[in-house]
């Protein structure tokens, strides 16, 4: 996007070489989780820098409250009370958005001063607590604090429906309170966020992919994802942009379409799931994956081959794209180290690529960028992500945009537009054309600023049909889903702007 000089030399260069765009098909962010090399390890740039070469342009990370306010702050809701301490975080989101990638922050982990002295998967004694920090971390990453870029998603809590990571999940009698107990926690950071950022995406759930739903002795304590959601929608007051789940298979070598018994949430169970959320909610719920991954063998005895790995993430991430539900997601991890028992990294430790790291690559070029809604006739402002310029450009600096847009493979309209980078991180322009109803669209836009910083971006636009909402919903419905409601709710929408026992539940660096 380019500022005062509007358009590069090399900007207007890329436009003579348009790509051929055979048919336009959903996008949506693919990304990593990988806090031991993207933060804390001493080459992270260098892990970052290999992450944009594989074409991912989002990075999730976990901000454990504890270790970032060890002691009770006194003013909880300024980031920059001497209490806190970012200095890893501001590292973090500072590299990755010089490289375009964005960032998705996950809150957990209660400091002991706010829980009574308990474990850090306990709930705050006070939700005032989370909300202050959730409002100091949110504000922090605002766009309002020089040499400190803008962050716009979030989730709350790491999977909240095992005991490890929240805390009771049952009471005296063995009645399931985990649910409600999380409701109380997402309320909390939820109305901090948006205190801090009230642009920000705020994404529910993030549960693991299956649970017992009952207390068993000696077994971990866990409720099944299908459960923990739909109890979890009965709370009031929930108010959410996405809701975050990972479905990973329960067998280390379980092919990304196995089933598994209801109410467990595999990737082959995602589609029931996806009703499910729309009908207990009253709403189309979009839904981010944001944990999923298979171990490799070497070096975990628990892995698939390198090969399989491959294949799997191959098979993955194609029937993800053919899901217009999912909106995002995320790999676990990027790089297996020393430090971390679980061994899905697309890198070894040594720092040899694994066949799944070209598979990565390959498909993230295909399946990157961002799918929006748009209205039929009226010329669309379309929103272009950029954490690069965040980075290095004040808010409202000319950024210039090259855009192209295709119609099944035809070039139908290129301009050239200056606009200001908005205080969000992105660069919006209004495309100048009609679009027609139920037409899918593919745009090109690449754009710089003045320092000759450069991005480049697609977007695949879905023209609204010719026919009002709520729309009806697909006929491919299960039987045992039509027995849980009759109010099928609204249609699908599309994308928007934006272990195993043993082994099955991930181990997190995180856990307490």
């Amino acid at each position: 996007m380019s500022r005062v000089a509007r358009f590069s030399v090399v900007v207007c260069l890329l436009v003579l070489a348009a790509p051929a765009v055979a048919s336009a098909a959903l996008r949506m962010p693919i990304g990593l989780q990988d806090d031991p090399a993207f933060r804390w390890s001493d080459d992270a740039p260098a892990q970052l820098d290999l992450a944009q070469q594989a074409h991912a342009s989002i990075i999730r990370t976990i901000v454990d409250w504890y270790r970032v306010a060890p002691s009770r702050p006194a003013n909880p809701a300024d980031s920059f009370d001497p209490a806190y301490d970012f200095t890893d975080l501001d590292a973090l989101v500072q590299n990755a958005e010089a490289r375009n990638l964005r960032l998705l922050i996950t809150i957990w982990g209660t400091p002991r001063w706010a829980n009574g002295g308990r474990r850090p998967n306990y709930a705050p004694t006070r939700p005032a607590d989370l909300t202050a920090f959730a409002q100091a971390l949110a504000d922090r990453y605002s766009g309002r604090h020089p040499g400190l870029p803008y962050v716009g998603c979030y989730s709350v809590w790491n999977e909240p429906n095992l005991g490890i990571f929240l805390s009771p999940e049952f009471g005296a009698s063995g009645q399931i309170v985990g649910p409600r107990i999380y409701a109380g926690l997402y309320r909390a950071a939820y109305a901090g966020i948006k205190a801090g950022n009230p642009t920000a995406m705020v994404a529910i759930g993030e549960t693991s992919n299956q649970g017992r739903d009952h207390p068993l002795a000696g077994a971990p304590v866990s409720v099944a994802p299908g459960t923990f959601a739909r109890l979890l929608a009965q709370q009031e007051d929930l108010h959410f942009d996405a809701y975050a789940e990972h479905p990973y298979a329960t067998r280390p070598n379980a092919p990304p379409t196995e089933r598994v018994n209801w109410p467990n949430v595999t990737l082959g169970m995602l589609p029931r799931f996806e009703q499910s959320l729309d009908l207990w909610f009253h709403r189309s719920v979009p839904v981010w994956i944001t944990e999923y991954a298979y171990q490799t063998n070497p070096p975990s005895p628990y892995g698939v081959t390198p090969a399989d790995q491959a294949t799997y993430l191959s098979q993955t991430l194609l029937t993800l794209r053919a899901d217009p539900n999912v909106q995002m997601f995320i790999w676990f991890v990027f790089r297996d180290s020393a430090s971390a028992p679980w061994k899905s990294g697309l890198i070894t430790q040594s720092g040899a690529r694994k066949p799944a790291y070209e598979t990565f690559t390959a498909l993230a070029e295909s399946i990157d960028g961002d799918t929006q809604t748009v209205s039929p006739i009226i010329p669309p402002l379309l929103a272009l992500p950029a954490p690069r310029f965040a980075y290095s450009d004040p808010v409202g600096e000319p950024i210039g945009v090259t855009y192209r847009i295709y119609d099944r493979g035809n070039l139908i309209a290129f301009g050239q537009p200056q606009v200001p980078l908005s205080a969000d991180g992105e660069v919006r322009f209004l495309a100048d054309f009609a679009p027609a109803a139920g037409h899918i669209y593919t745009v090109v836009a690449d754009a710089n600023d003045i320092h000759g910083n450069t991005i480049d971006r697609t977007l695949t636009l879905v023209v609204q049909p010719p026919f009002p909402f709520p729309r009806p919903r697909a006929a491919h419905r299960s039987a045992a889903t039509e027995t849980e409601a009759s109010d099928h709710g609204p249609g699908r929408h599309h994308r928007g702007g934006l272990g195993t026992p043993g082994q099955s539940s991930r181990p997190n660096s995180s856990a307490p």
